[in-house]
């Protein structure tokens, strides 16, 4: 797997994430998240670990966000930070389902 590039979000990572409300931070990460996985089962290996790192990129955006009163978000966004490098790398220790992960981050699309 390539290194991660600079900020592929650059807008974002200048400042604009903080500003988007936690629910539509979630959202924006499960579109790429839904991406990675779509191109995965597509079997483009290329596009999904270009859309899996877009999805690191904006989870350690948002773990930059957090602010210290709030250790349950930082503890969710770090587990799902976790669960999706499982998957995507393939060490599968945390026996990761696709599916749940899609209707996880549906739900912040719904609240956004």
């Amino acid at each position: 797997m390539d290194q991660l590039k600079p900020a592929q979000h650059g807008e974002l990572a200048a400042g604009g994430w903080a500003e988007l409300s936690f629910a539509a931070q979630m959202a924006n990460i499960g579109s790429e998240v839904s991406r990675a996985l779509k191109w995965k089962a597509k079997g483009n290996p290329g596009r999904s670990e270009r859309a899996f790192c877009r999805a690191l990129e904006l989870i350690d955006l948002s773990i930059a966000c957090v602010q210290t009163p709030n250790p349950g978000r930082l503890k969710e966004l770090c587990r799902a930070r976790e669960e999706l490098c499982d998957y995507f790398t393939g060490a599968g220790t945390l026996r990761t389902d696709p599916e749940r992960m899609l209707r996880y981050y549906d739900q912040f699309a719904l609240i956004r």
